[in-house]
């Protein structure tokens, strides 16, 4: 598909400023808003943009975008992904909930949980957490991030150590075809890599969109991970090397694979 005149010009915008927004578009080029959604929806489709409320951002390989923009993107498949996910986790359990928009919905999920231990260094997901009086929480110390509310460096690592979890709940920020988990902070790739090693099952929640991204810090393989929460059916060279690993990917909907 090419694009149209507007549409590249919509992308040079994005360049300069990192996000574009409907209704400025739409005066800018003297057209309407839906004209301009549309435009965004097919570069979107294309892998130009990512779509957020009121507009798009440039997608990036070497940078993350705002965390707003971030909880924004996909926000209801993200939800119901989070649904899936937090009921696979049985009441009693210990758990860690990474840094991550899509950790943070998986606990909005877990409010009705009961007898629950989170440890996490995302302080969002805490907060979030606070309302569920039958949830104890621990926050792992570190550095904080402000951009996002993540807890990272030695301290996070040292804290996590001293813990043996049911299950690690983590995100990522891109997943490439060779089934690898990608992230953009090197500190916070340390973080996962350690979660997962303390963790006796680890559940990987991302929708769609973390196939048409990249990042440029390796965190683990899917090999690593027992179950993928996802929205939309794997690249199939992606699909056959779970099924090969044995990593079960639950659909917001259906299930395939087999589990370890």
């Amino acid at each position: 598909m090419s694009l149209s005149f507007r549409q590249s010009d919509i992308i040079e915008i994005a360049k300069q400023n990192g996000r574009v927004m409907v209704e400025d578009l739409a005066l800018q080029f003297g057209v309407t808003v839906q004209t301009i959604r549309r435009d965004l929806s097919e570069l979107a489709e294309l892998g130009k943009l990512d779509r957020v409320h009121g507009g798009a951002v440039l997608r990036s390989g070497v940078s993350n975008i705002g965390y707003e923009d971030r909880r924004a993107l996909n926000a209801e498949i993200k939800t119901r992904i989070a649904q899936v996910c937090a009921a696979n986790i049985p009441d009693g359990a210990s758990l860690f909930l990474n840094i991550g928009t899509s950790t943070e919905a998986v606990a909005h999920q877990l409010l009705n949980h009961k007898d629950l231990m989170v440890v996490t260094n995302n302080m969002n997901v805490a907060r979030i957490l606070v309302e569920n009086t039958n949830c104890q929480i621990v926050v792992a110390g570190g550095v904080l991030r402000r951009s996002d509310g993540g807890l990272i460096g030695n301290l996070t690592n040292s804290t996590i150590e001293q813990f043996k979890f049911d299950y690690a709940v983590i995100g990522c920020s891109a997943l490439d075809a060779d089934g690898d988990l990608l992230d953009f902070d090197f500190q916070e790739v340390r973080v996962s890599q350690t979660i997962i090693a303390q963790a006796r099952h680890s559940f990987l929640v991302a929708d769609h969109s973390k196939f048409q991204r990249s990042a440029p810090a390796r965190i683990a393989s899917m090999s690593e991970v027992d179950v993928f929460f996802t929205d939309q059916p794997l690249p199939s060279g992606l699909a056959r090397k779970c099924k090969e690993w044995g990593t079960r990917v639950v659909y917001s909907g259906r299930t395939t694979g087999d589990s370890h």
